[in-house]
């Protein structure tokens, strides 16, 4: 694997991450830690370095687990684990952006994961109930402190991740380096403001359920029925309708086109995007089957295909500005003649 630098900073990453999710059996599915050692082995003989996890996965067995692998070359891997969420319903401060949350997750994930810092913290979600300025400034504190290292976001907003990062820009605090949300070739709103803010902002972007919950491995096709069952039950079925299903078939059908699978195609169309997947696996051929999305270059005839099939419309007011009467009024008739014209990959 080639290393990339991290959004705005000089952390190196590998181009796919190896998501934890399914280390443990907690919630109805998942890897031992038999076999969840076999994937975390494999990933990193392959040149892996990045990997992603959250305090809430598995009850809290996904960063057990990981406590035993990491610490034989812990400063090789770039950890990443995550704060926000909880798996409790009686205390009203066991979850949230707020510091009081921050502090005791970051201390219980420390304890769980055996070592003394973390790479990359990810706010899982944002709240709507703490104050930016608040959520920054916590986050600043524990980077000064040494028990992280850097910060990203999860879900939110593009408007409450600009602004925190001018907040932190202008007040000296740790900015967001990178920005992880859901993009697949079913989910493609991202490109709408998320995509672009990341862009402008140099933040680097991680794509969780790249394959949409296995909707583009083609496996549901034809097929009517609720998802994996457990914790997890009904992730899937909502994913299940004629758009997905068109989208599926398209993806299957470059996928024989190319000789290859159709979980690597997906793969491969966000690499092209310049994204880094979070891949996730239960068994050590899914790993492999992955990984080997990396090899996988897709011509222009079929990234055409599975654009046009998965386009969506960008809205108000992308889809206005763009138009041939407002463009003209807004450039004249120069704007195929302006050098660095950010409108002109649309």
């Amino acid at each position: 694997m080639h290393y990339q630098l991290f959004g705005h900073s000089g952390l190196r990453v590998s181009p796919l991450c190896l998501g934890t999710m399914t280390f443990g059996k907690d919630w109805g599915w998942g890897s031992t830690p038999e076999e969840s050692k076999a994937i975390f082995d494999a990933f990193l003989e392959a040149g892996g370095n990045f990997i992603d996890t959250a305090d809430v996965y598995t009850e809290g067995s996904s960063e057990s687990i990981l406590s035993d692998l990491i610490n034989a070359d812990r400063d090789h891997i770039v950890l990443a684990t995550k704060y926000t969420l909880s798996n409790t319903t009686h205390n009203p401060n066991n979850s949230g952006n707020h510091r009081k949350n921050l502090v005791q997750s970051v201390e219980a994930s420390l304890r769980r994961l055996k070592t003394d810092y973390i790479d990359l913290l990810w706010v899982h979600a944002y709240d709507y109930l703490t104050p930016i300025e608040e959520m920054m400034r916590a986050l600043d504190d524990l980077v000064r402190a040494g028990k992280i290292l850097y910060t990203g976001i999860s879900d939110a907003p593009a408007w409450v991740i600009a602004r925190a990062n001018t907040i932190a820009e202008f007040r000296g605090w740790s900015p967001f380096i990178g920005n992880q949300l859901e993009y697949n070739l079913t989910e493609r709103t991202p490109e709408r403001d998320l995509l672009p803010m990341s862009q402008e902002l140099n933040i680097g972007v991680v794509a969780w359920s790249p394959l949409a919950a296995g909707i583009l491995t083609g496996k549901y096709l034809d097929k009517k029925g609720e998802g994996s069952g457990g914790r997890m039950e009904g992730t899937t079925s909502f994913r299940l309708n004629e758009r997905n299903e068109a989208i599926a078939r398209v993806v299957v059908d470059v996928a024989q086109q190319l000789d290859t699978t159709p979980a690597q195609v997906a793969l491969a169309w966000l690499r092209h995007r310049g994204i880094i997947p979070i891949i996730g696996a239960r068994k050590l051929h899914q790993l492999q089957d992955n990984m080997a999305s990396l090899d996988l270059h897709i011509p222009a005839e079929q990234m055409t295909q599975l654009e046009a099939v998965s386009a969506i419309d960008l809205g108000f007011p992308h889809d206005f500005v763009l138009r041939p009467g407002a463009t003209k009024m807004i450039y004249g008739d120069m704007i195929d003649k302006i050098k660095g014209n950010k409108n002109t990959h649309r």
